[in-house]
């Protein structure tokens, strides 16, 4: 696979690697639909994650509601069905419109790492919806599956740790991802291989991003804590899962590990 220098600092961030019953899966025809439509869901709420934080942690109240309006359309398509891939690409990007927080000292880090963060998951969400587009694979909105949820159930309570916990968890998301369209691209036809060794460099940058915040919000040596969710993110990749997403673990009935 291309560009070793992004993927083995992945390779050894993660506690382990996808299994090859996963792929297996991922890999089946029948399958493309899923992973399309999920793929389409979890770049939404990858950007809808980086919005969150913004709005929790480093923007002022006003441009925390721009920053929701700029997302909405795409909301409106994933979870409604309402408008197409025309309309969303006349939406621009409000970034002059943001203010920071003047009294939060990495608020300016986290805005202006989070806000490419959106930019680049926006449209990595239209990408998606042009490929289905072409392979007339209708989208189809699914529930989500245990990943995200599983690992945000051990994010602490209090703040700064809450926030950084998160951050961690960002990162983990993003370097999964990268891990993952490494791996499935040379299974998939053409088009789709070169449109997931595409996505690469900005999954991990982003997951680079994630932890460079992480640490700049702690000011101390976190990786107690990183090693800690990425023991439990490991846990969901290799164990049996019920529900086939694209970052689930291990479909149950498949060739082993």
């Amino acid at each position: 696979m291309p560009y070793p220098e992004l993927l083995d600092p992945i390779k050894h961030f993660l506690k382990a690697p996808t299994p090859n019953g996963w792929i297996f899966e991922a890999k089946k025809t029948a399958n493309l639909p899923i992973i399309l439509s999920d793929h389409l869901l979890c770049e939404l709420k990858a950007a809808q994650s980086a919005m969150f934080l913004l709005r929790k942690y480093a923007l002022e109240k006003e441009s925390a509601e721009i920053l929701a309006n700029w997302l909405k359309p795409y909301e409106d398509f994933a979870y409604k069905k309402k408008g197409n891939l025309a309309s969303l690409k006349e939406t621009k990007a409000p970034i002059e419109k943001l203010k920071a927080l003047s009294n939060c000292p990495y608020a300016d880090s986290l805005t202006n790492k989070m806000i490419l963060l959106i930019k680049e998951e926006l449209h990595h969400f239209s990408q998606v919806m042009a490929l289905m587009e072409e392979k007339e694979i209708p989208y189809q909105s699914i529930p989500a599956g245990r990943y995200a949820k599983s690992l945000l159930k051990h994010v602490k309570h209090h703040e700064p740790d809450a926030l950084i916990d998160k951050l961690i968890i960002g990162a983990l998301i993003e370097a999964r991802s990268c891990e993952r369209f490494s791996k499935l691209a040379p299974h998939l036809d053409k088009k789709m291989r070169s449109f997931y060794i595409s996505l690469l460099r900005s999954e991990a940058r982003h997951y680079q991003d994630y932890l460079s915040l992480a640490a700049e919000v702690a000011g101390h040596d976190i990786h107690k804590r990183i090693d800690y969710f990425a023991q439990i993110e490991a846990q969901l990749i290799i164990t049996e899962d019920i529900d086939f997403r694209f970052h689930s673990g291990l479909p149950p009935l498949t060739s082993p590990i």
